[in-house]
């Protein structure tokens, strides 16, 4: 039994395909075919159903998989030991990140990541908090990010950076309030994104709207929602990090809304619980920490970084 034979099996029980495990793996297929058949018979079993439709993993072939995928993630934490040593960080990390999120901090974490992890093989991408989940628990990525509370088993939690909310206001607006509290903002002049932000009692949480379907944009575009409110009138909610991309005139329309703990949300990584890789996990934070103001960064982050 060699590592090689594990990484293959666990890519075609993800792939549900030897042809797509083999292309994502750079082999040919009569080759990942005949590594696995090997295994088989070394274990005695067989780990997939195969048929011309589809590949399915047997029962017992599940268990091995998911005993597969701790072993191959343990290699990975001695590759990293020996970079450690070495002192330098190298192979893959692809995670994801929330749609409402993504435009905040990708560009600067991108430039700022390519330039001190230079031979780290990067990849990136926009998903729903939803797909994310899914995508962890498939191994597909190795980390995402996305607003707090979309925890479950399986998977860890770790606080990111806290993010404060912004009542925008449109200049043909009458309610001029220097602050607003969340009584005050009433549904019927209030524009959100349908998938990214409710009205919810008398606090604001990131889910799924509530508001009437006639003040509902259903697109994940905060410049498009502002220009709606500036052409049609109304308000909206916008995030702290979106301050930076008004121009002067449309700061001057921006109010506070009372109580801190009303309008915030909470940003975390998310990583399976067998996730072994802390050193390259820790470059999402450190990362962070160039460009992010350090009062919305997590405390604990800034002290001790990430510990698994």
């Amino acid at each position: 039994m060699t590592l090689q034979q594990l990484k293959y099996a666990e890519a075609i029980d993800r792939y549900r395909s030897f042809a797509a495990a083999a292309e994502a793996l750079d082999v040919t297929q009569p080759t990942l075919s005949a590594m696995v058949s090997k295994l088989e018979e070394e274990l005695d079993v067989r780990l997939f159903d195969r048929t011309s439709r589809k590949v399915t993993t047997s029962l017992i072939g599940e268990k091995i998989i998911q005993q597969a995928r701790k072993t191959l993630m343990e290699a990975d934490r001695i590759k990293e030991m020996v970079a450690d040593i070495k002192g330098g960080l190298t192979g893959e990390f692809h995670f994801a990140v929330g749609p409402s999120i993504a435009p905040y901090i990708l560009p600067d974490f991108i430039r700022n990541y390519m330039k001190d992890y230079p031979d780290v093989q990067l990849s990136v991408e926009e998903m729903r908090p939803e797909a994310m989940i899914k995508a962890l628990r498939d191994s597909d990525i190795d980390a995402g990010i996305a607003s707090t509370g979309h925890i479950c088993a399986g998977l860890y939690e770790i606080p990111l950076y806290t993010e404060r909310f912004f009542v925008y206001l449109s200049e043909s607006c009458q309610r001029k309030l220097p602050v607003f509290n969340p009584a005050e903002l009433e549904h019927e002049h209030l524009w959100v994104m349908k998938e990214v932000q409710c009205l919810r009692e008398s606090a604001f949480s990131f889910c799924k709207g509530r508001i009437g379907r006639r003040h509902v944009y259903e697109a994940g575009n905060i410049d498009t929602l502002i220009r709606i409110v500036d052409t049609n009138g109304g308000y909206t909610i916008i995030p702290e990090m979106h301050l930076p991309m008004l121009t002067p005139q449309q700061r001057s329309n921006v109010r506070n809304i009372e109580g801190d703990h009303l309008s915030l949300r909470k940003v975390s990584i998310y990583i399976r619980e067998d996730y072994v890789r802390e050193r390259m996990l820790n470059t999402i934070p450190d990362t962070m920490k160039k460009f992010m103001p350090s009062d919305m960064l997590e405390r604990t982050l800034l002290r001790n970084g990430i510990r698994l």
